[in-house]
């Protein structure tokens, strides 16, 4: 019990402040190294640094766990760097990282957001949107104290950014249940994110009242998340024969198919 306690005072608030650099320093060196972002969804980003940004201005009308504050300051650096390395490699085909586009059922037509939101050519629009919405929130919390103060605002604000933050991982979810791959997510990405969930839900409830309610329902609900994309690794891979699959071809005899010619994979490996 006493180690327990150790590792939840000493510890787990360590392991919060430098998660982000956990989860996403082998994500950002592999894109560098590849020079390709394909197949890694641009919403990641997005969905972490409005989250993060909410947080920090959450944070001074609820003045939560300082290390939280401080994970999310560390967070808003990583994902800076994490999108500016996932734009400067991005590839031809914006499809291959933006999971909420494709085609109407029935093949028709194409979806697409509102003005292209967060699917622009161009990368200044990129960082045009993130510095609007930062200094929109620094003005009102400087020029207008009866709704920065009020605890309708400061409510909004971190049920905002800590919903947007459980939300991570339905952008991946989807661009992999399309391509029935994983392909170009690192698995290091999601192990750092199980783990996370597991410290942070321990940390959010061991620490009681210093930590807000908000923080762990969204916690629980990104850790469902979470443990699904680890399910879908685990069926497709990259891009290969899944488990599944494998299994299904052994018990309809060993691949032979209705016309009893046998299936060989000629993929290259």
């Amino acid at each position: 019990m006493w180690l327990v306690s150790v590792a939840m005072e000493y510890a787990a608030p360590l392991f919060l402040v430098i998660s982000p650099i956990l989860s996403y320093a082998d994500q950002i060196y592999s894109i560098q190294r590849t020079k390709s972002s394909a197949g890694f969804s641009l919403d990641i980003p997005l969905i972490m640094l409005v989250a993060s940004i909410f947080k920090v201005f959450y944070w001074f009308g609820a003045y939560y766990s300082f290390p939280l504050l401080l994970q999310a300051m560390m967070m808003i650096g990583v994902q800076i760097l994490l999108l500016k390395v996932a734009l400067d490699h991005r590839p031809q085909s914006p499809v291959d990282h933006t999971p909420f586009s494709g085609q109407l059922p029935g093949g028709h037509s194409e979806l697409r957001r509102p003005y292209d939101f967060w699917q622009w050519k161009a990368t200044r629009p990129y960082w045009t949107f993130l510095a609007y919405l930062g200094l929109s929130l620094f003005l009102i919390h400087v020029l207008i104290p009866p709704i920065s103060n009020s605890e309708f605002y400061i409510t909004l604000l971190g049920f905002a950014g800590l919903g947007v933050e459980a939300f991570l991982p339905v952008p991946q979810v989807l661009a992999n249940q399309r391509s029935k791959s994983c392909k170009g997510f690192r698995l290091s990405v999601l192990t750092a994110w199980l783990l996370g969930d597991a410290m942070k839900l321990s940390y959010f409830f061991y620490n009681g009242s210093s930590v807000p309610w908000a923080f762990r329902v969204c916690g629980m609900l990104q850790c469902v998340c979470d443990c699904y994309l680890g399910v879908q690794y685990w069926m497709f891979g990259h891009g290969q024969l899944s488990r599944v699959e494998k299994a299904s071809a052994a018990n309809s005899g060993d691949g032979v198919d209705g016309w009893g010619m046998k299936d060989i994979d000629v993929r290259l490996s």
